[in-house]
């Protein structure tokens, strides 16, 4: 028996993709909303969805929420981005069956601006969605959140499709509330905002994944996203910079 998890906000754009790609598979789907202001509820009620809303407490707790609120022996706790094909999701009901471990990483697969993105530190990866309710949870942090297990962790072989930005407009949406979260973190590291940080790190971001990991060969989406994720890691620093210089008045 299986419970899908998700947490939304304004997701209206993609979520009904997303739970159409586990209807047959979810026994229950469980959302819990940081009060969307789109039809995201709506959407996820039309599918039948157990919806709780929450204020925004940080990814991890968030997750969390989630998982307290699923009552079924496994756990498919994916985002509304992510889109199970049905050759995973045959494989999730193979080893929730048949499987030898109680948790499991999920392979993804990155799609940006409507093509997949195969180059560039894009895809490939793998990431913790399935596992049995009393196996784990997640650690507190506000981004970055990390599965924490003393379960042995099985790896699936097909993958999720991440729909990570619909198109330009999606990506630069997103771009100022990812760079403050960003900043934040690195603020309650106590990380530093320098030049280094600030110039030469976005330049050797930029050069590692346009060249040493082949982004040029995803063509103009992987220039888009080696340029983007360059501006990124400046601007996140240069929020910083503005954080810890208001500190220092302040205090």
């Amino acid at each position: 028996m299986l419970s899908v998890g998700l947490i939304t906000f304004n997701e209206e754009l993609r979520l009904e993709r997303t739970l159409k790609a586990v209807q047959g598979l979810a026994d229950e789907i469980v959302v819990v909303d940081s009060f969307s202001t789109d039809g995201t509820v709506e959407i996820a009620q039309s599918f039948g969805a157990k919806v709780e809303q929450i204020s925004w407490p940080g990814y991890g707790m968030q997750k969390n929420n989630v998982i307290e609120r699923c009552t079924k022996e496994w756990i498919l706790l994916i985002d509304a981005d992510e889109v199970i094909t049905p050759e995973l999701a045959k494989e999730i009901k193979e080893v929730m069956e048949h499987g030898d471990y109680y948790v499991y990483e999920i392979p993804f697969n990155s799609v940006c601006f409507g093509k997949r993105i195969r180059f560039g530190g894009w895809s490939g990866s793998s990431r913790v969605r399935l596992f049995k309710r009393t196996s784990g949870h997640y650690s507190l942090d506000e981004v970055h959140e990390q599965f924490l297990t003393s379960d042995e962790i099985g790896k699936l072989h097909h993958r999720i499709d991440h729909y990570t930005y619909e198109d330009y407009y999606d990506y630069l949406h997103k771009f100022n509330r990812y760079t403050s979260e960003g900043a934040i973190v690195a603020f309650n590291k106590n990380k530093s905002a320098g030049l280094f940080n600030i110039v030469l790190n976005p330049i050797f971001k930029f050069l590692r994944m346009y060249i040493f990991r082949l982004g040029f060969l995803d063509g103009v989406e992987g220039l888009a996203l080696s340029t983007f994720s360059a501006l990124y890691t400046s601007v996140k620093y240069l929020k910083l910079r503005e954080m810890k210089r208001r500190n220092d008045i302040n205090s």
